[in-house]
């Protein structure tokens, strides 16, 4: 019997997602050994893997994690503005790399990681848009190629957030938020984008800064003319809220919530909503985490999503914020063929 490849990794940026990663893979994901973690705040490296009780070598700076031998996979859950540098070097290491979205903060950037990894022969990459692992999307995505609603011809969506800090802006509700609608929405009904337009309703109270616009509502025009709607509210308030219909000529196809237990008390029949978002997508984390180390431990490329799809939704995201900015106007979107590259190995893994 061969022996089983445990993958040693090493995570660049332990905030909020990359402590729970750190935790993922090394207490949830089989044959993985978190061999160095990097932080460019001094001791916080250090301070995740005590909290977790975890040992590894720690760094402050992410080229000597990337250099390190005892480092095959780079995990990049830095500040967006470092994604582009850190994937830049990771590739030109010659390693595999998984990279939490945004891939880079614009479409210039993330041409650049495609040359990149192109130049290395197969794929290297994976980005982190984990819907793409959710249960309840995959099965969605089946439904709509079998053709159980017959043509999808509309899409209503909501992406609504309990909370932000005042920090996070109108820009960052899209390439942070909204981003995985404009990520998914293309994927499920197989068809490319042709324009955007971003408009700002009624602004919540919600808000000290008079330049901050939220909610906004993304609206998305495909090729075959389906029409998306996309609330995106990251203040509500009352929790974490996602919601995906898909209208078809013969149905309509509902994504489901987490499944909570319904109480029955003081007169009122009622279920909790969830106010995390981690929580919400927690096993799509889990199941995109275990197939891309079952490819790369195996030195196979990954099969999630790629660097082409964080250029889709760059590109896509470039548009919506312009459109914000001109008051809502209609911003054309022209895509070229997706590469022979990135169409080899398009399924994911079950």
């Amino acid at each position: 019997m061969a022996e089983t490849h445990v993958t040693k990794v090493g995570i660049v940026g332990i905030g909020f997602i990359g402590s729970d990663h750190l935790h993922r893979l090394s207490k949830t994901v089989a044959n993985v050994d978190v061999t160095a973690v990097c932080d460019i705040v001094p001791g916080k490296a250090q301070k995740a893997l005590d909290q977790q009780g975890l040992t590894a070598t720690t760094y402050e700076d992410y080229h000597d994690l990337v250099n390190d031998p005892n480092v095959e996979v780079v995990v990049c859950t830095a500040n967006n503005e470092a994604h582009y540098e850190i994937v830049m070097a990771a590739l030109k290491a010659g390693k595999f790399t998984f990279c939490e979205k945004p891939l880079a903060l614009d479409a210039k950037q993330c041409m650049d990681i495609i040359d990149s990894e192109k130049k290395l022969g197969r794929r290297m990459l994976q980005v982190g848009f984990m819907r793409h692992y959710a249960p309840e999307y995959v099965q969605m995505k089946k439904m709509i190629d079998d053709g159980v609603i017959g043509k999808p011809l509309m899409m209503d969506q909501r992406h609504y957030n309990q909370t932000q800090p005042e920090e996070y802006d109108s820009s960052r509700s899209i390439i942070e938020t909204a981003i995985h609608e404009i990520d998914i929405d293309h994927w499920l009904v197989n068809d490319d984008y042709a324009n955007i337009r971003v408009f700002s309703p009624k602004q919540t109270r919600h808000v000290q800064n008079a330049k901050i616009q939220d909610p906004q509502i993304v609206m998305i025009e495909t090729k075959t003319g389906i029409n998306i709607i996309n609330e995106v509210f990251v203040r509500c308030q009352y929790g974490y809220d996602i919601k995906c219909d898909v209208i078809g000529e013969e149905g309509v196809l509902e994504l489901p919530t987490v499944p909570q237990v319904a109480t029955r008390l003081n007169a009122q029949y009622s279920t909790a909503i969830l106010t995390d978002w981690k929580a919400r997508f927690e096993s799509a984390y889990d199941i995109e985490f275990r197939d891309f180390i079952n490819h790369v431990s195996q030195n196979e490329s990954p099969v999630g999503p790629s660097a082409w799809d964080g250029y889709i939704a760059a590109v896509t995201a470039d548009a919506a914020l312009k459109s914000l900015a001109e008051d809502g106007a209609k911003q054309d979107l022209d895509f070229p063929a997706t590469p022979e590259f990135y169409t080899e190995s398009e399924k994911v893994s079950e």
